[in-house]
């Protein structure tokens, strides 16, 4: 379940589409988790509490 996404990338200093899958946190909530097209890190965005 690859979604795309859109967060900030920390060593490329800007906002990059990402190829996602959703995972769950340890306080219960759900963040898209990917790496960035570009350099390769790994991103986070953290999703609304009606994501499913």
């Amino acid at each position: 379940m690859a979604d795309r996404y859109e967060a900030y990338c920390v060593k490329c200093r800007a906002k990059r589409e990402f190829d996602g899958t959703i995972v769950e946190l340890k306080n219960g909530r759900k963040a898209a988790q990917g790496t960035c097209p570009v350099c390769g890190t790994k991103v986070m965005r953290i999703l609304g509490k009606s994501a499913s």
